[in-house]
């Protein structure tokens, strides 16, 4: 692999710079300092720079000769809810909080390219930078898109990347169609009558109600759901009675969970079969349910063109090192919310060995800085070649 020489001279600031981002991590729309320290590299480095979108969001803009396409690269920027137990130099100095999942790396990888870009200006279009608050979980890139993100900057593609353990740094992975599944809570509450524990015929028991909803829960995936589409449904959360009160039936069981898919009709088959599931196993024991599905993050599906523009800047940096089969993840991103609004692509860098399968949301993971180089690269190359000069 060819590091550009400009980039290579660049590598150990951007580093630095990485490191120190990873021992100050910053929550979803908390992000204060990580997006001063970007915005003072943009406009250091003479790009127009644009703030407050989704709060805490940066928006970075350079327009280079008379090229009318325009495109949009994103990076994350938060952290998580998390200790850093691994014993590093640069280990989170935040109590309880650190970059888990590598968006350290991600914010440097981009900055990384826009400098680059910025000095070399070898394109001709119009690019912007996208450094996102709160990916974690907390609807960052919806707030974005609802503050007129594609509205006052209108994409012709839009491109995100994620770091990946387990593929080399000199990896790349690069897949059209669907990459992340869609993520959606669902909460339930079984409401019957609660009585003495030794009397279980005087009231409508809502806790073998759960039961016998629990256990069925996985026919939607099993018995419903296309078994040619993959669908995730869990429980993760059972609330009732008082382990203090081992006498008392409750009145009400509450249990929660999240369901997975990677295409619009399962989405919609697992909302409504979860809550038919509900509502049956309530009638079967003369009870109530209350149901709520809160779609929270739609799948990220690669556009066939966007994908087909990143899978020839990907081989002009890394060669035959580009996976163009690579399973997809059960995981979510809300990068989906950018590509409702614009072709995507997503991609999947590699970050080396999970080192003591140190995988992301790992108290010992970190990004690899091997693959700021390769990353910062690929980056660049594709600006270049998508918006090169005719």
């Amino acid at each position: 692999m060819q590091i550009k020489p400009d980039i290579a001279a660049d590598l150990e600031f951007l580093t630095s710079l990485r490191r120190d981002l990873h021992q100050y991590p910053e929550l979803g729309f908390e992000e204060t300092r990580t997006s001063a320290i970007v915005a003072g590299l943009l406009e250091e480095a003479g790009i127009q720079v644009t703030l407050g979108l989704g709060g805490t969001g940066v928006v970075g803009t350079l327009q280079v000769g008379n090229g009318t396409r325009v495109i949009g690269l994103r990076a994350d920027m938060d952290a998580l809810v998390m200790p850093e137990m691994a014993d590093r130099a640069y280990k989170s100095k935040i109590d309880g909080k650190m970059h888990a999942c590598g968006h350290d790396g991600h914010t440097v990888l981009l900055l990384g390219a826009a400098r680059h870009l910025a000095r070399t200006r070898n394109f001709s279009g119009t690019v912007h930078f996208i450094f996102q608050p709160a990916e974690e979980g907390r609807g960052g890139a919806r707030r974005m898109v609802e503050d007129g993100l594609f509205e006052k900057f209108p994409c012709d593609a839009v491109y995100g990347l994620h770091n990946m353990p387990g593929l080399d740094p000199d990896e790349i992975a690069v897949v059209e169609g669907p990459q992340l599944a869609s993520s959606d809570s669902w909460r339930l509450t079984f409401r019957g009558t609660g009585t003495h524990g030794a009397k279980p015929h005087l009231g409508k028991d809502p806790i073998t109600a759960a039961g016998t909803f629990l256990s069925s829960l996985q026919t939607i995936v099993g018995r419903v759901i296309d078994p040619l589409q993959p669908a995730v449904v869990s429980a993760c959360s059972v609330q009732a009675g008082n382990p203090e009160a081992l006498n008392v039936i409750p009145d009400t069981v509450a249990i929660g969970g999240t369901a997975r898919a990677y295409s619009a009709e399962v989405r919609d088959q697992l909302e409504a079969e979860i809550g038919r599931l509900a509502m049956g196993t309530a009638a079967m024991y003369g009870i109530a349910v209350d149901y709520n599905f809160q779609r929270r993050i739609p799948p990220v599906v690669n556009d066939a063109d966007a994908t087909r523009r990143t899978l020839a800047a990907a081989r002009t940096v890394f060669g035959d090192k580009v996976r163009t089969a690579f399973p997809p993840s059960t995981a979510g991103d809300d990068f989906s919310f950018f590509a409702e609004n614009a072709p995507g692509c997503y991609v999947w860098l590699g970050n080396g060995p999970a080192v003591d399968g140190a995988l992301h949301h790992n108290t010992a993971y970190d990004f690899n800085d091997a693959a700021i180089g390769p990353g910062v690269t690929f980056w660049s190359t594709l600006v270049e070649q998508e918006l090169a000069p005719t």
